[in-house]
């Protein structure tokens, strides 16, 4: 069997890689795009809870984590997020705002993944799932990709979009990390990124009766100076969220918690603040001189959940009528709920981890073009790349922003 001809295969059929193929097809360019899934977009299909949030209004540089976050400048403000919307609205997708600027479909996230189906069939770029790439190799100037489907592609240009390792019962593997590896491209140390963080049992089982709680509180983290700088790719300062955050029986989840995951290491504590701007002690003082006779249990209930109360009254030793408790035991049940500093042992891993934190180097790569410094024709876009972005429709950005820059070189 011949082997097929054309300009540009991108392998990956994700937001990134579709974004490429639209582009590249858009150029005048013959293109291929392959997944090893039956059907395309899979991540984009069950995010935001079916709804997809696309993207987010304050996407900048800042939002990202990685060696050099601002290696994401030149893609983000040659594609933004307005530019992103703009198609949105002319597909006639309805969208909505959450809180901080999440862009979200009325409808479903099935809407964008047709968006960009039919945006691929109008320029002209081939779509083949269920097919993998079994090998790959140079072939004079270009790369020839063997297939398991038993053909084999011959490409001037080869681009890498399968993403990370994160939710690997959708098929996510290291694919694009080993592959670039295989082409002399150094790859950062990668890990489960946006994940629930989890406790060890003994902690666990004290715990345990809050399991389900859910609170909006600020959690923060300052990390250990010898993990940070140009190659530990972590601001060396203190890093905060405030977002929901919520008791599992495996730790703790919830936006603030899946942020500040990307930032925190094993062996580090993170803070948590579960009635951010409130004092505390002042608020269960003026309680205490007006009825006393109430349950401190009861009293902090008034401040946070009425669980939580309860758990951090026992914790604290505070039982009994606030008129009976001394500012001493006030002031610990203020520490509990707005100084707790804890070290998780661990994190949920891959199975449940929005995003892949590190991969293929951004000193590696050129930041017009996503294009191999070392290996012409060689692209890698989206997760693939060491930029991670925060929860929050940042990671779809860099993908849209990221794939189309790649689209107009490749």
């Amino acid at each position: 069997m011949k082997p097929e001809h054309v300009d540009v295969l991108i392998v990956g059929a994700g937001a990134a890689g579709m974004m490429c193929a639209i582009e590249a097809g858009r150029r005048g360019r013959s293109v291929r795009l392959l997944d090893h899934a039956r059907a395309p977009g899979e991540k984009i299909r069950i995010s935001g809870g079916g709804r997809c949030n696309f993207t987010n209004l304050g996407t900048g540089p800042g939002n990202f984590l990685g060696e050099n976050p601002r290696f994401a400048t030149s893609a983000l403000r040659r594609f933004t997020q307005h530019d992103f919307v703009k198609r949105v609205d002319k597909a006639g997708i309805a969208w909505h705002e959450k809180t901080l600027g999440q862009l979200f479909c009325d409808d479903s996230a099935k809407q964008i993944i047709r968006m960009l189906t039919d945006d691929l069939r109008e320029a002209g770029a081939t779509l083949s799932l269920g097919v993998s790439v079994d090998r790959v190799a140079r072939a004079g100037d270009g790369f020839e990709a063997a297939l398991s489907d038993g053909s084999t592609v011959r490409c001037a240009s080869l681009v890498l979009a399968t993403g990370g390792k994160s939710i690997p019962k959708m098929g996510a593997t290291g694919w694009a990390y080993e592959t670039a590896k295989g082409f002399g491209l150094r790859v950062t140390e990668t890990r489960p990124a946006l994940v629930p963080l989890t406790f060890e049992p003994g902690l666990l089982e004290r715990l345990k009766p809050l399991a389900g709680v859910s609170v909006e509180a600020v959690v923060s983290h300052r990390p250990d100076p010898a993990s940070t700088g140009p190659k530990g790719g972590r601001p060396n300062k203190e890093t905060r969220f405030a977002e929901g955050l919520l008791f599992t029986h495996r730790g703790l989840s919830g936006p603030s918690v899946l942020q500040i995951s990307s930032y925190w290491r094993e062996g580090e504590a993170v803070s948590v603040s579960m009635a951010p701007g409130v004092d505390v002690f002042a608020a269960l003082k003026a309680m205490k001189a007006e009825n006393g006779r109430q349950a401190g249990h009861t009293a902090l209930g008034h401040l946070v959940p009425r669980r939580l109360a309860e758990v951090l009254v026992e914790q604290e030793r505070a039982q009994g009528n606030l008129a009976d408790l001394p500012d001493k035991a006030l002031r610990r049940l203020d520490e509990a709920v707005n100084g707790w500093s804890v070290k998780p042992v661990g994190t949920e891993g891959y199975r449940t981890a929005e995003v892949t934190l590190g991969g293929v180097a951004t000193d590696q790569l050129d930041q017009q073009t996503l294009a191999a410094k070392t290996v012409p024709g060689l692209y890698v876009i989206g997760e693939a790349v060491d930029v991670t972005g925060w929860l929050g429709g940042y990671n779809f950005q860099w993908a849209w922003s990221s794939g189309w820059a790649a689209g107009q070189a490749c």
